[in-house]
């Protein structure tokens, strides 16, 4: 159950740096959520990021300062601004506040001067937003000129480890030569001091971040991974410095190669898991890269090349064949095919034609479009669905409450099994080296960081899968809910349907364009598919006058048309209002019978009905397919409908739903699918105003993108293409993720189970402990980024224990 947050709420993402495993992020959340103010904190160890909801007076300087306290460093980023039409000190404050004022912003500097602006902010937050905020204030700004070819190069981060592994691998090669060449107990004294050479810069200049970071854990009064190989390589390199300084390496074994081969392997490890775990945020970096850098806009006949971050609402821009839209808007000249793919996952390229709308990133593949632009920013649907697919990423998935409750206690679980391990080695009689060294096995076979990783990975990995192919997963609860769904209950108009009904019948006492005159009047100004074939149906002619119109939801719509009360609406409506509708009764069921929608017109106040207008809507031709896919994975369908019950069954028939409930309020939609949850986990998917109380009450609910906004803001999980086939997908994900969740988790607890117990025995030397802890992370990680092979339609039936799990 999710807890409702105060309203209003700041949501702030930091990203992390310094983290090392999965007891890091709990230390960071509890530091955040000490601080007044903050409801909630989630550290993700496996993207670096924290998201924390806190009341809008938790500034995020506190919220930076809480982490560097813990030992921790937010990732922060200047970006620098050219101010134009400050003349005072009064202007620079005001400037300053207006930056301040866009989240992320840290600190923010204007010199009025050199008409200047330092902006220190987290990472990752947008220049555009900076950009906006100042131009709200009154002035003008642009980004001063950045190297056009900073974001194509290499990672820093990731050149620096490179080096540090190359160079704590050539100086533990020799360590490890002389190893094989010199057994234990026979080395020379000059070999013993080259070993200890050798091994200083590998433990104090390769392994300073061990220290520095384990030092850190310990002032925060908490453990990590780092601690552990610091104290383990530590006791391994101190006890050998000992055996050479005391003259007694001709008879005591040394453990140089031993320390400098664990913190060469763990280094080795890290730069694997970094890039494994870089590639978990492929699907976003992919998004991200749909925009381009440029938009040329109309300016007076003019086609202008400007930056997209100074791009406005309003703006007319030309899209030539080949080149992306660099933002949403509506067309006004032209027609193209244009490929959304990388945004819906549809692989065929949609006619787009002047009135249609366009969305920043898809490109225009055989035509010149001139467009309007309509949104900019984070109000981009790119940029909609990048922050969905984050908030889904940096989510827990109710699973990774059990590791956090066994991370934040591993460590010093593990300290104190190395520490038994040393004392009842010693009190056999085993010689103190040997002690020593089953105790510091014991240091480093331990995996914190795989189980800090084994969820998250997935859940990225999983996640990011689905949004490249056109399926928006909310949050990671319903990432995981979804793999337990048994029952998928369809709404039938606009899910099943196609939305776009049609007037096939009218029939009434008048004409059948009087009548459609007066459904037309009623009906004027709603958006509703019904009234729009009403529209498209009507001849022209005078216009009516509408006067207090009244929605009733689920039921039809009243009001007065030339002064004339009259209501138009379902059966239950005319019934409810005491209308006889048996004149027209048996030709309005033949056409129920037919798959037909009938709404029925009379007069407020008198007992028999004026007529009848029916309705066809076209079945979605991938309707039949998803449901028999359903089938095939054990799940059940139902068909919860406000329409009548003639027209739902011959819909159900003709796309293999079994079960129908039909003419039912949108309330009562609700109570049906909670009467189903009782049955097993239920999914609901709809496309209207009326599905969203059901779309609520589900445990897992499922919008369709060419639906209502409040359908789409109500369900946890948007399917992008509006293309039923994607439920089955959704759920096959989902299917497949958790398996990766369950397996990481296995394989993750299975290493430190069998690894810690054979530590502590003696079976295991310190350099074999020391690489299975090293690459348990990249096993785990590698596990996940399998999901990235999946493909749209590869569902297949499971097995019914891992399906109902």
């Amino acid at each position: 159950m999710t807890t409702r947050l105060p309203d209003p709420v700041s949501r702030h993402v930091l990203p992390i740096q310094g983290m090392t495993c999965t007891s890091c992020a709990h230390t960071v959340e509890k530091a955040l959520v000490r601080i007044p103010g903050v409801h909630a904190a989630a550290v993700n160890f496996a993207d670096e990021s924290a998201h924390v909801d806190a009341d809008p007076d938790v500034t995020l300087p506190t919220l930076v300062a809480a982490v560097d306290a813990a030992g921790y460093r937010v990732a922060l980023t200047d970006q620098d601004l050219v101010v134009g039409g400050m003349g005072c000190a009064s202007c620079v404050g005001r400037v300053e506040k207006a930056l301040r004022s866009v989240p992320g912003v840290v600190t923010a500097a204007v010199n009025l001067a050199t008409e200047s602006a330092r902006i220190t902010a987290v990472s990752g937050t947008a220049p555009a937003d900076l950009l906006a905020a100042v131009v709200r204030a009154g002035y003008a700004a642009r980004l001063r000129e950045a190297d056009p070819l900073a974001g194509n190069r290499r990672p820093a981060r990731f050149s620096r480890e490179a080096r540090q592994v190359v160079v704590a691998a050539v100086l533990t090669v020799p360590l490890v030569v002389m190893m094989f060449l010199m057994p234990a107990g026979h080395q020379a004294a000059s070999m013993a001091w080259l070993q200890w050479l050798l091994a200083t810069p590998v433990q104090f200049l390769s392994g300073a971040r061990f220290y520095r970071s384990g030092w850190r854990a310990l002032r925060a009064r908490s453990g990590n991974m780092d601690l552990l190989v610091a104290l383990g390589t530590s006791a391994a390199y101190g006890l050998s410095v000992y055996v050479v300084v005391s003259a007694q390496a001709a008879h005591a074994p040394l453990y140089f190669e031993s320390s400098a081969i664990v913190i060469t392997l763990v280094l080795l490890g890290k730069w694997l898991e970094s890039r494994a775990r870089q590639q978990t945020s492929e699907a976003i970096r992919a998004l991200r890269a749909l925009r381009p850098d440029i938009a040329r806009v109309r300016r007076d006949g003019i086609e202008v090349d400007v930056p997209i971050v100074t791009l406005q609402v309003g703006d007319t821009v030309a899209v030539r064949p080949g080149e992306r839209v660099p933002a949403d808007g509506v067309i006004v000249e032209g027609r193209s095919l244009v490929d959304e793919s990388m945004l819906t996952g549809e692989s065929r390229a949609v006619l787009r034609e002047v009135g249609g709308n366009v969305v920043g990133g898809s490109i225009s593949t055989d035509g010149l479009l001139v467009v309007n632009i309509a949104a900019v920013g984070t109000e981009t649907l790119l940029a909609r669905i990048i922050r969905l697919v984050e908030d889904a990423q940096a989510a827990k998935a109710p699973i990774q409450r059990l590791v956090d409750r066994v991370s934040s206690v591993f460590v010093p679980v593990v300290m104190g099994i190395a520490a038994v391990t040393f004392i009842l080695w010693w009190l056999s009689g085993a010689p103190v080296g040997a002690a020593l060294i089953n105790a510091v096995s014991v240091l480093v076979i331990a995996c914190p960081c795989a189980l800090g990783l084994a969820t998250p990975t997935a859940i990225m990995a999983g996640t990011g899968v689905a949004a490249r192919h056109g399926i928006l997963i909310r949050d990671a609860e319903a990432l995981e809910m979804t793999h337990r769904v048994r029952t998928v209950a369809f709404d039938k108009t606009g899910t099943l349907t196609l939305g776009r009904p049609e007037v096939v019948a009218v029939e009434g006492r008048s004409t059948g364009d009087a009548l459609l005159a007066i459904v037309a009047a009623l009906q004027e100004g709603s958006d509703h598919p019904l009234a729009r074939a009403v529209r498209l149906a009507r001849a022209e002619g005078a216009a009516l006058v509408l006067s207090d119109a009244r929605t009733l939801p689920g039921r039809g719509i009243t009001g007065l048309v030339n002064g004339v009360p009259y209501l138009f609406g379902n059966r239950p409506l005319m019934d409810e209002r005491g209308v006889d509708i048996t004149a027209f009764g048996r030709r309005a069921a033949a056409l129920e019978a037919e798959g037909c929608t009938v709404s029925w017109l009379a007069a407020s106040g008198e007992r028999d009905v004026l007529g009848f207008v029916a309705f066809r809507d076209q079945i979605r031709p991938e309707a039949a397919e998803a449901v028999a896919r359903l089938r095939a994975m054990g799940i059940g369908t139902v068909m919860v409908t406000g329409d009548n019950a003639g027209s739902a069954r011959t819909v159900a028939r003709q796309v293999g739903i079994d079960r129908v409930v039909a003419e039912v309020l949108p309330d009562e939609k609700a109570r049906e699918i909670a009467r189903l949850r009782e049955q097993g986990m239920t999914a609901m998917v709809g496309d209207g105003i009326n599905d969203a109380p059901a779309l609520a009450a589900a445990d897992v609910s499922m919008a369709m993108s060419d639906g209502t906004d409040v359908a789409m803001q109500t369900a946890r999980i948007t399917l992008m293409r509006g293309n039923l086939l994607l439920v089955a997908d959704a759920v096959d994900i989902s299917r497949r993720t958790w398996r990766k969740i369950r397996q990481n988790l296995f394989w993750a607890f299975a290493y430190n189970l069998v690894g810690l117990p054979l530590a502590a025995l003696g079976y295991l030397n310190p350099v074999i402990a020391g690489a299975a802890m090293a690459f348990s992370s990249v096993s785990v990680v590698t596990n996940a980024l399998m999901l990235r092979n999946w493909r749209p339609g590869d569902t297949a039936p499971v097995k019914t224990r891992e399906t109902n799990a």
